[in-house]
């Protein structure tokens, strides 16, 4: 099967998108859903109103509602911070199951790949969670307990042993944990005026703290610029083709390639003459369809159709679910 073979290879890494933890509704929201979700949660009836207002004029999603309400100066409307309180409180009420991402982690933690990278969009914590509960262990740039602080350097350090050899000393690797980059923040993480970039336990973070969560709008671009955004994307930028040994495949789960932000990075990567990419995904908008399908170095697999290095055919009833993706890596 060429799908298993692709995820099979050598230095793959993975890109989580919403469709990833949405479990067929067990999990949590995909973005469409998610003003739906969280609308009564927003006390501010006047704020909330206009956002409803650009969303009943033509607004296409959540993410140009806010864009419309935002110039993208450097004094932002207060929207943005009301839909991001919102939609964590939304995500802390909810207590997924976690046998598929389990499942998921067990299967990277076996592969024993020094530095294997997961990247995701998603806010929730499916993938901290099972990881703890299957005993792997995995690094997210933060170091500590109660209020662990934020230490990127943590990503390029290795856990084994010193041994005497008839060569001398010499270092064997003994743990090589996931490394789980979150491109846009996550449940948990807060900035402090005093004690910096934080991380708590996912239900609660201080009061009087900004929460680092990035909902979907135009200023998600400019804040990836700045901690811990930067850090986070230069190593996805170094995964996709400027580190010494860069991803030769990234496998795509549940990502519609809708934020340009991400699809610039990736479309970059597939310069490089031995990377390729692999889209799981239900669907894809026909923009996105048209942009990546006819590429020879990308598969693509959607419910309604697949994409096999340029080829087109007929899509597949089950390979694009994260459930079963969960199986094959």
């Amino acid at each position: 099967m060429k799908v298993a073979e692709q995820l099979e290879a050598q230095h793959v890494g993975y890109l989580l998108g919403a469709g990833s933890s949405y479990l067929d509704n067990a999990g949590y929201p995909l973005a469409s859903q998610v003003w739906k979700q969280i609308k009564d949660r927003i006390e501010d009836s006047e704020r909330r109103a206009e956002i409803q207002a650009k969303l009943d004029g033509g607004a296409q999603s959540l993410e140009q509602a806010l864009d419309l309400l935002d110039d993208g100066g450097s004094i932002e409307a207060p929207h943005r911070n009301l839909v991001t309180s919102a939609t964590a409180e939304l995500f802390e009420s909810l207590n997924p199951p976690l046998e598929t991402h389990i499942e998921f982690v067990k299967r990277l933690g076996q592969k024993g790949n020094p530095c294997l990278r997961v990247f995701t969009l998603n806010y929730d914590p499916l993938v901290e969670r099972a990881a703890e509960r299957a005993r792997v262990r995995i690094y997210d740039g933060f170091i500590g307990h109660e209020h662990a602080y934020f230490e990127p350097a943590i990503f390029e350090e290795r856990i084994g042993r010193i041994r005497g050899t008839h060569k001398g000393r010499q270092f064997d690797e003994t743990t090589k944990p996931i490394h789980l980059i979150k491109l846009h923040g996550s449940l948990g993480w807060y900035e402090c005026a005093f004690q910096g970039i934080r991380r708590c336990g996912f239900s609660s973070v201080p009061r009087l703290t900004k929460r680092l969560m990035i909902p979907p709008q135009r200023r998600k671009a400019n804040e990836t610029m700045t901690p811990p955004y930067s850090s986070l994307w230069s190593t996805f930028r170094g995964s996709l083709g400027q580190d010494a040994i860069p991803l030769n495949r990234l496998a795509c789960f549940g990502y519609g390639f809708m934020d340009e932000h991400v699809n610039a990075v990736i479309e970059s990567a597939l310069g490089q003459t031995s990377f390729s990419l692999l889209i799981f995904s239900e669907e894809l908008s026909e923009s996105a369809w048209v942009r990546w399908s006819g590429r020879t170095k990308v598969v693509a697999v959607t419910k309604s159709r697949c994409s096999l290095k340029g080829e087109i055919g007929p899509g597949h009833p089950d390979l694009w679910r994260f459930e079963k993706l969960a199986k094959e890596v």
